[in-house]
């Protein structure tokens, strides 16, 4: 079975550069150029997408044995055969609800979370 997961959150690419801004965008109040690091909330939100995409695969293809199985007239021919495929598709779709929801769910709070944030810490002071 397969899906069309949302988009996953990007890592931090080789090379990736905090976005370039024009003009007054780079200062803050005080007038010090504004200094930027990658988003810790946004690397937890890539780590997490790591972390479960293996656990919805394993999931998901935990049923997929039993079903192929059971669908299979050398397995059984019983009435009963009727609903345990019933019930593990059933089973199937409830899977693919929930692996749905969590991916959106990731996806969604990485496409509302800025990838780069401005830092106090390494910015330059003249008086520090």
């Amino acid at each position: 079975m397969s899906y069309a997961d949302p988009p996953a959150p990007r890592a931090l690419q080789l090379g990736e550069t905090p976005p370039a801004a024009s003009g007054n965008t780079l200062l803050i109040p005080d007038g010090q150029p504004t200094a930027w690091v990658f988003n810790p909330e946004y690397q937890r939100l890539v780590d997490l997408w790591k972390q479960v995409m293996p656990e919805m695969e394993r999931i998901t293809k935990l049923l997929e044995q039993p079903y192929t199985m059971a669908r299979s007239a050398e397995t059984w021919d019983a009435p009963v055969a009727k609903r345990y495929v019933e019930q593990i598709s059933e089973w199937r779709t409830r899977i693919g609800l929930y692996r749905q929801a969590v991916l959106t769910a990731i996806s969604d709070e990485a496409a509302d979370t800025p990838r780069w944030v401005p830092s106090n810490a390494g910015a330059p002071h003249a008086y520090s």
